[in-house]
């Protein structure tokens, strides 16, 4: 067999290759260059020569095997890092990635904060102790702050026996605690911008190679630069984010100044054409697409399902202080504004928000609605008095003792559009003073078109076509409503008499009912005649009976206490029983026979005979009633 072939050296082609795979190989493969030496024969010093050749070469293959694969883990990495765009995520795998690359016990992630130069420890992998995530580095102290300040990297083998960089007793706890013994540090930087320090840790001594402290610097460049793009990516998020919440305020700021302006366009028009509250209601529930309650100056109307009055009033009184709206606590999307005009207040609008929320410029729109409902019902007022006026001088004229005075007023009513040959009916209506207004609109709409509604005197008075008194009188009762104690007596009406008479019965009448314990009844004046008849034009007659029947009785009470009268009256109420009269009085029946015995001195021992018995019952019902009438 022909021996194996040559190269120029003088070593055989199977040898030259076996001592290249023996120099490319991994230290614990079989290929040893000294075994693949010992067979060639060459002189010792060749041998040795060769050795070391071989053993530089193969130390160059490892090299640059390793780099391969570092450089291979860094751009799997890098492709990694790259999808990552959450910071905190990137992070994560960021360490992650550290810690699986260089294959120390620990990595972790130091944030550095430019403002208070400070160190938080963000992100780790392998640690066990629960204080160490989290843990601050103050300024100036431990190995981290080093990096930080000098942007390079720094390490030592012993932590324990550091000298390179100031201790802190809460760190020293912590990496106690956990049981590192070397670290590794290295500085994320962005340009000149620190961003934090990417840490190595073991929990046993180890001498850091050049080799790994280039490894860990070049991810930690490269984990930086992708840390600050996602940074920057994020904020770039935030301010478009931002940026489109502004621009979607100003939309909504401009679709509310529309609305606004809307609201203010519909507003004058009210103004102008005479609208009421309801209207501005109408036009303001509309604009805003939200439910508009109307609360008179007692704060009547409609109430709140969550909201209790004591609430509603609140608010209304802060609104009326400050002029502007005032939410209720109790019932979120509720708000109240005053009405008012000057120092009157007329009374307040209720919003309840509906499809739009309620911000700055719809406060003010309802504000702005609260004024143009004031300015109309000032409007209004004004109107209805001077309506009112007009009428009173109707009345007054239809009233008069001049016959031609009364033709001109009918003539007058008639250029009104009154029709007063409809005329049936007149009620006098009392009511207390403050609410005199509120019933004169009831009466208004009671009375109709051809009705007509004025005050004479302490009275209200309405003529209307109704046929009925007594229903005229309920009518308008009913239109008052419940909330308001209101007397209201009917009588018949048949002009062109002359109206003074049945208004005189009526206006007779209404002094009688609360005498007789009424104060919120519709009645006819016919109801009451005899009671009517007695108060009427003859009542100084009247007055002259019974101070003939009764003069030494009454003498007596004024001269000495009001005490035979009243027992007097209790005593024929309760069927002449002494017995029914003192248990009426709260007395004793001796007592009632005294004071009898005293009425009989005074009027004499037949004062109890029949007729003279209800001469005397008569006098003292009137006596009674004339108390009560003043």
């Amino acid at each position: 067999m022909a021996p194996p072939p040559r190269p120029a050296s003088g070593l055989p082609v199977d040898t030259v290759l076996g001592l290249l795979a023996a120099a490319s190989a991994d230290h614990d493969a079989d290929d040893d260059p000294a075994r693949v030496l010992a067979g060639l024969g060459l002189a010792d010093d060749e041998v040795h020569r060769l050795d070391e050749a071989l053993r530089r070469l193969r130390g160059e293959s490892l090299r640059w095997r390793r780099r391969g694969q570092e450089l291979a883990a860094l751009f799997s990495s890098a492709r990694e890092l790259v999808r990552v765009r959450d910071v905190d995520a990137l992070l994560e795998r960021l360490v992650e990635r550290a810690h699986d690359l260089v294959g120390t016990d620990v990595a972790y992630l130091s944030e550095f904060d430019e403002t208070t130069r400070e160190l938080r420890v963000r992100t780790t992998r392998g640690t066990v102790s629960a204080g160490f995530p989290g843990l601050r580095v103050p300024p100036g102290k431990g190995l981290a702050s080093s990096v930080a300040e000098t942007r390079s990297p720094h390490w030592t083998s012993r932590y324990a026996a550091m000298t390179q960089a100031p201790h802190d007793e809460t760190i020293d706890l912590v990496v106690g605690v956990e049981g590192l013994v070397s670290l590794l540090g290295v500085p994320l930087l962005a340009g000149e911008e620190v961003i934090g320090v990417l840490f190595a840790a073991n929990r046993s001594e180890h001498t850091f190679t050049p080799e790994e402290v280039s490894l860990l610097s070049a991810f930690a460049d490269h984990a930086a630069l992708v840390l600050q793009t996602a940074r920057l990516l994020a904020r770039t998020r935030e301010s478009a984010d931002e940026t489109e919440r502004a621009y979607r305020r100003l939309a909504d700021h401009v679709e509310a100044m529309e609305r606004a302006s809307e609201v203010h366009a519909d507003l004058t028009a009210l103004v102008l054409q005479g609208g009421d509250a309801l209207d501005v209601a109408g036009a303001l529930g509309r604009a805003l697409q939200c439910e508009v309650t109307i609360l008179d100056a007692d704060l009547a109307g409609p109430e709140s399902e969550h909201a209790p009055p004591a609430a509603v009033r609140a608010a209304v009184t802060e609104s009326r202080r400050t002029g502007r709206c005032v939410p209720l606590p109790e019932d979120p999307g509720v708000v109240a504004v005053a009405v008012v005009a000057g120092d009157a207040f007329l009374g307040a609008l209720l919003l309840r928000e509906g499809a739009v929320g309620f911000g700055d410029v719809e406060h003010r729109t309802a504000e702005r609605a609260a004024q143009i409902t004031a300015l109309l019902r000032l409007k209004q007022d004004a109107a209805e008095d001077a309506e009112h006026r007009v009428r009173a001088d109707l009345l007054a004229d239809l009233l008069a003792d001049d016959e031609d005075r009364r033709a001109g007023a009918a003539g007058r009513a008639r250029a009104r559009g009154i029709d007063v040959d409809r005329w049936r009916s007149l009620v006098v209506v009392g009511v207390s003073g403050e609410h005199r207004r509120p019933v004169r609109r009831a009466a208004h709409r009671a009375a109709g078109p051809d009705g007509l509604v004025a005050e004479h005197g302490e009275h209200l008075v309405v003529l209307g076509a109704e046929t009925d008194p007594a229903r005229a009188a309920r009518r308008l009762h009913d239109a008052v409503g419940d909330g308001v104690p209101t007397l209201a007596v009917g009588a018949d009406l048949d002009l062109p008499s002359d109206p003074r008479e049945p208004l005189a019965g009526a206006s007779a009448c209404l002094r009688i009912l609360p005498a007789l314990g009424l104060t919120d009844v519709a009645v006819a004046a016919e109801e009451y005649l005899p009671y009517t008849a007695l108060f009427g034009p003859d009542e100084a007659r009247v007055h002259a009976f019974v101070r003939r029947v009764l003069g030494p009785v009454l003498d007596w009470d004024d001269e000495r206490g009001a005490t035979l009268l009243p027992t007097l009256a209790a005593y024929l109420d309760h069927r002449q029983s002494p017995v029914a009269t003192g248990r009426a009085l709260h007395l004793h029946k001796n007592t009632v026979l005294q004071r009898l015995e005293r009425v009989a001195a005074l009027l004499g021992d037949d004062w109890q005979e029949p007729d003279r018995l209800f001469r005397l019952g008569v006098a003292v019902r009137i006596a009674r009633l004339a108390a009560h009438t003043g």
